[in-house]
């Protein structure tokens, strides 16, 4: 069946994790929103970027920081003087599989950018709209432990994501 050859391609990089890799395919064939959130280091990146390579899906990452604008993600016009017209250069949204990496340390402003596009599959830039193809999907993590200054992600997103999932191992320590 296809989908356990893609589940046995995504296994040979993020060992360990199948409820979270079934969530996140199930998320992508149904063209949905996943958030990966967890601590730095635990696979977010590489989980988002062995589904891309696994579906050979088009995969863009931004790495959000207090200074991202909300043009990084949904792109901009430039002139270009030898045709004497303005240019849309495309922003990070415009892929089929976008790593929007610790969304929660970005602007307000920035982060509703990328809300928008999410759930009306389309920007609109200059007044001009251009829309996704049809089988884009999103994916973000959040660092759980960032120090951010924007308002809790969770309660802001809330519905937005099909898909909430941590790669981190629940341990028990006894003594």
């Amino acid at each position: 069946m296809l989908t356990d050859n893609i589940k046995s391609e995504i296994k040979k990089v993020i060992v360990g994790k199948d409820e979270i890799i079934e969530k996140v395919l199930t998320a992508i064939l149904a063209q949905g929103h996943i958030l990966l959130e967890d601590v730095p280091g635990v696979g977010k990146t590489s989980l988002a970027l062995a589904f891309s390579k696994a579906l050979g899906l088009d995969c863009k990452r931004i790495q959000f920081t207090p200074d991202t604008m909300p043009s990084d993600v949904t792109g901009f016009s430039v002139f270009e003087k030898s045709n004497s017209d303005f240019v849309y250069k495309p922003g990070a949204v415009m892929t089929n599989l976008l790593v929007a990496d610790e969304i929660n340390r970005t602007s307000s402003k920035t982060q509703s950018a990328l809300l928008e596009a999410m759930e009306e599959g389309k920007v609109t830039v200059d007044g001009t709209t251009y829309t996704f193809d049809p089988d884009k999907a999103h994916d973000a993590s959040k660092n759980t432990n960032s120090f951010a200054t924007v308002e809790d992600l969770l309660e802001r997103l809330g519905s937005d994501y099909d898909v909430s999932a941590s790669l981190t191992f629940n341990t028990k320590v006894t003594t």
